[in-house]
């Protein structure tokens, strides 16, 4: 079959353009998984298609940034304007009501603002945005937040600790807190502390303002220092920092190894962020919490995991002792040390609630950990064990996020190769699939190969349910 005449068209009439795509699957609950009335979870990994957001069929629409949080997701469209759907009863999607809303819709209250990135916590959202109008009084990158415990239902400007017009870096958004990092390489941190999660040296009782935080335990024998930090991230109870020498820090709740200490300070929390010295030497690149464990991606690709594996979230297999001090010690539902779990070639990772992705550089996405609603792998498992491929997605991956049981994938076309791969992907139907998977095959578009050869698989198992929604692309 001629390429022409598998996309209708010829190659030169296509725009050149780069395009990116959303694809969204896993629980559904509240619509997070943006499909409108459907109700069903999506185990097939489903573009969501422009006309969702507004855009006219066909469109180049491009996208800057994805997040998931418990029952909502959020997305950055490249002209700065922000939609979220979902689950709304904290307020969290943004638009003043506490009603939930099955497919996206724009924040308008941010029409003002070009907004730059995204996190999404359990039921809260924060946003890094710049005016679109500026005389140049104002910050580049400000801080607007909104949902549980952040004093709104609309967004709303916040600076915290840090100074009027200070640079924010990234934000970062758990169960209950959040901390968010200046371009100076401070952290803020607000919300509750029950558990040590916003650094301070004390538990607290009831919602907290927001404090900077200026010590970090390098070595246990030494009084804490300032440390610069590069990145952050915040998962259910606990926090993990990057500085900017590679060291991760890590404070909050470790009831589950989560923390990545061999032991704690003050029984099963650490109060202050502390260095996780199992990782000395190492200099780590990224790191992201999950519910109860933590990843981080080394500078040269290697992923290492630590805290509870309980539902196969640290991809080491299934798991039957209890809690291990010895790094080499695999066989536990529970680490306090991180253990290496892919010795290279991660690029990007991102931890659900009890689920974990990452991106390789081979193109290919992998997951592992709680898998009931397919958010983690394709096979129909509760639990996946192992980093399993997930080879529904075309593109370059450019965002990984993973939320309380539903993941998303952002993917870029920079070239017209990748640009003819989207418009395949988007033609693919029962009675050509073979077809294009041969052409793929035979180009080197291994991405669009899989997605050909998965479909075909699901309808030789008269997969019907999934076919259905894959088809509605």
């Amino acid at each position: 079959m001629d390429i022409n005449e598998i996309i209708g068209e010829t190659a030169k009439s296509m725009n050149l353009p780069a395009k990116s795509a959303i694809y969204v699957w896993g629980y559904n609950q509240s619509g997070q998984t943006g499909r409108k009335g459907k109700e069903g979870q999506l185990r097939i990994p489903k573009q969501l298609p422009p006309e969702l957001f507004g855009c006219p069929a066909g469109a180049n629409a491009r996208w800057l940034d994805i997040a998931c949080g418990r029952e909502h997701t959020a997305a950055v469209a490249s002209d700065g304007s922000l939609f979220t759907w979902g689950a709304n009863e904290f307020g969290q999607l943004g638009d003043g009501t506490e009603e939930g809303r099955k497919y996206p819709k724009r924040v308008d209250q941010l029409e003002a603002e070009f907004v730059k990135s995204v996190s999404c916590g359990a039921h809260c959202t924060a946003a890094i945005a710049e005016p679109r109008e500026n005389d140049g009084t104002i910050s580049k990158s400000r801080l607007w937040v909104w949902g549980q415990n952040q004093g709104s239902n609309f967004p709303r400007l916040f600076w915290g600790a840090f100074k009027p017009n200070t640079i924010i870096r990234q934000v970062s958004c758990g169960a209950a807190h959040v901390v968010a990092l200046s371009e100076d390489g401070l952290l803020q941190a607000w919300g509750y502390n029950e558990y040590g999660q916003l650094g301070r040296g004390v538990t607290c009782e009831g919602l907290q303002g927001a404090r900077l935080i200026n010590a970090f335990a390098k070595f246990l024998d030494e009084a804490p220092e300032l440390v610069k930090i590069t990145q952050v991230s915040c998962g259910e109870y606990h926090t993990a920092a990057i500085s900017e020498k590679g060291e991760v820090y890590t404070w909050g709740l470790g009831n589950v190894g989560q923390l990545g200490h061999t032991s704690l300070q003050s029984g099963d929390k650490e109060l202050l962020p502390r260095r996780v010295v199992a990782l000395d030497g190492i200099f780590i690149k990224d790191v992201a919490c999950g519910g109860v464990h933590t990843c981080a991606v080394t500078e040269k690709g290697a992923l290492y995991a630590w805290g509870s594996g309980q539902v196969g979230q640290l991809g080491l297999g299934p798991q039957t002792g209890s809690f291990s001090f010895i790094p080499s010690d695999s066989e536990s539902f529970l680490r306090n040390i991180p253990a290496l779990v892919l010795p290279n070639g991660v690029q990007l990772v991102a931890c659900g609630h009890s689920h974990t992705l990452v991106s390789l550089r081979d193109g290919r996405i992998h997951g592992w950990g709680y898998n009931s609603y397919g958010q983690a792998a394709n096979q129909k498992t509760t639990y996946a064990w192992y980093p399993s491929p997930v080879d529904w997605c075309v593109g370059e991956v450019r965002k990984l996020a993973a939320g309380g049981g539903h993941s998303a994938v952002l993917t870029d076309a920079c070239s017209l190769k990748e640009l003819c791969e989207f418009r395949l992907a988007d033609s693919v139907t029962l009675s050509n699939a073979l077809q294009i998977e041969d052409v793929a095959s035979r180009t080197g578009a291994d991405a669009l190969a899989r997605l050909c050869g998965r479909l075909r698989e699901h309808l030789l198992d008269g997969d019907e349910v999934d076919y259905e929604e894959y088809s509605q692309q």
